[in-house]
């Protein structure tokens, strides 16, 4: 069953620090604007949303969806892990983005803003 990591977790209480109360419209990559629409895949595989073209990405490494009014972060069981902000998150967890977050996937990052 799929989990959310809530503020009264570790790794929820530092995230949720992080741009509380700012909503989040896009994802930049490469200097590029991406919207954040309800789900987002992102991976090696041309069948993602996002291609990471990078060695260090899984097939389907992670995946950002929208629930509610915001957006959260699943890692899809990646061989390397999925980061925000420098700290690696669970597995098959979801993850609350906020306004500044850096996603690092392999030696590439996004930012949501």
């Amino acid at each position: 069953m799929d989990e959310t990591i809530t503020t009264s977790s570790p790794v929820g209480k530092q995230l949720d620090k992080i741009g509380a109360g700012k909503s989040a419209s896009y994802l930049m990559f490469n200097k590029k604007k991406i919207s954040l629409v309800a789900k987002i895949t992102i991976g090696r595989d041309s069948s993602n949303d996002i291609v990471v073209d990078n060695k260090l990405a899984s097939r389907h490494h992670a995946v950002i969806q929208k629930i509610k009014d915001d957006f959260f972060l699943k890692d899809e069981n990646s061989t390397n892990g999925t980061f925000v902000n420098g700290t690696p998150i669970p597995k098959d967890k979801y993850v609350k983005l906020n306004v500044g977050d850096q996603i690092q996937i392999g030696t590439m990052t996004f930012v949501i803003s």
